[in-house]
């Protein structure tokens, strides 16, 4: 069991897409899971919490989809304090994001290649 993807929605997805697509869509979300978060430390610094919610509900979405559950939390609730204009909050929720992020991709890699 990895303790970071629920891995039975990973293996649903495969199931339904085939595990070779899955193997690019992870491909996919770890490079793009890296533009989002220069989009949201972009839009930190900017003050724009509606591009700051956009790229955490892009998240979300996306840590979801291949379980990536604990990610997916963090994502919500950054879009959340985004949709509140409440940035300020966000700074350390952020950093805790991206730690989860990296610990994710890493195993979505690993089970991807099945070790």
């Amino acid at each position: 069991m990895s303790p970071r993807i629920d891995v039975r929605t990973l293996r649903r997805l495969q199931d339904s897409a085939g595990a070779d697509f899955v193997g690019e869509l992870i491909d996919t979300f770890v490079e793009e899971s890296r533009g989002t978060f220069a989009d949201m430390e972009r839009a930190l610094a900017a003050g724009d919490a509606e591009l700051f919610r956009r790229a955490a509900h892009s998240l979300k979405s996306s840590a979801r989809t291949f379980g990536a559950l604990r990610l997916g939390d963090l994502a919500m609730e950054l879009e959340h304090l985004g949709r509140a204009n409440d940035l300020g909050a966000v700074s350390d929720r952020l950093g805790l994001a991206e730690a989860e992020c990296a610990q994710a991709t890493t195993e979505l890699i690993r089970l991807r290649d099945g070790r």
